[in-house]
């Protein structure tokens, strides 16, 4: 059976409040014991997980470090003003420096992937992950059960891959860092950004630090998937194939399938491929935590928890 069976079948969908109403208001204590029980566990995680970390793309964290950029462009949060059309490369990097930076190599905003990583810590796990800031590997979660779908943000790939650059990827730390500090920034020894004396910043890399792509010459470009240019590298495919081995190995072993932050921008990844493993495995059960879209489908509903909750907080309760 499909997700597009278990979604759109006779079988009815069940609300965040319906699952909680069946476990008696016990959905944290019911997550703890399949957690201790489990013979597997895949971690599914969404954006949803990072913000719950601090990863914030609005409010104090970008008038913090891009308050030229909402000055001059009434940018809201970093992400729409990534897509913004600037005028010059040297005026994106200054944008795109900053933004990978503080969110891939700055200082992480709580210790909550830390928890996440004690919960599973010594057991049989896998990370599914759509997000592209490396928190994961960062805090300690073995490399080679980590599958990032999406890219990374410490990695460059050229703007136009093909021959040499069609299948590779750049680690871009000193550039970045480079970059940062071409605007009069500074970095910590714990990789916090600070302002120059007197506040002042430029919204201008250099030409000699514009990243070029040792292979075909061509801009780089953040390794992040926004369209068909993405460069899926040999790591990305290695990832994926330990991940297909994962689950065909624990295939009809005790799985928890326990999905963090995840919503509706790419169910096809995470949310829709967990429904499917669980109905499909009678001894796999399913866990969603997240604010507001917390749900799954009534065929998998006797074992599931939906819980509408602050991922910080629960992972709390559980460590």
């Amino acid at each position: 059976m499909t997700w597009k069976d278990i979604l759109h079948g006779h079988h009815d969908a069940v609300s965040r409040s319906e699952t909680r109403a069946m476990a008696g208001q016990t959905d944290t204590e019911r997550l703890a014991r399949s957690l201790s029980q489990a013979d597997a566990i895949v971690i599914g995680a969404g954006s949803g997980l990072s913000t719950a970390a601090g990863y914030t793309y609005d409010g104090d964290r970008l008038l913090r470090y891009f308050p030229d950029f909402v000055a001059r462009y009434g940018f809201t949060d970093m992400y729409s003003g990534g897509f913004y059309p600037f005028d010059t490369p040297g005026e994106y990097w200054a944008y795109w420096s900053r933004y990978i930076w503080i969110n891939r190599y700055g200082p992480m905003p709580s210790d909550l992937y830390r928890r996440l990583l004690r919960l599973v810590k010594g057991r049989d796990y896998f990370v599914l992950t759509t997000n592209v800031d490396h928190c994961f590997q960062r805090v300690g979660f073995d490399k080679m059960r980590l599958f990032y779908t999406q890219g990374d943000y410490g990695l460059f790939q050229s703007a136009e891959p093909q021959g040499a650059s069609a299948h590779r990827t750049y680690d871009n730390e000193d550039a970045v860092r480079r970059m940062v500090l071409s605007q009069g920034f500074r970095i910590g020894a714990d990789g916090q950004l600070s302002l120059p004396d007197g506040g002042r910043l430029s919204l201008q890399v250099p030409r000699d630090l514009l990243p070029v792509c040792p292979d075909d010459g061509r801009p780089m470009v953040p390794n992040l998937r926004a369209d068909d240019t993405f460069v899926e590298d040999a790591g990305w495919h290695a990832a994926a194939d330990r991940y297909t081995a994962f689950l065909r190995s624990h295939r009809d072993a005790r799985v928890l399938y326990l999905e963090l932050g995840v919503g509706m921008n790419t169910p096809g990844i995470i949310k829709y491929p967990f429904w499917q493993l669980t109905a499909a495995n009678p001894n796999a059960i399913y866990a969603c935590v997240t604010k507001d879209e917390a749900w799954c489908p009534g065929q998998i509903a006797g074992r599931s928890m939906c819980i509408d909750a602050d991922i910080a907080d629960v992972v709390r309760a559980l460590d």
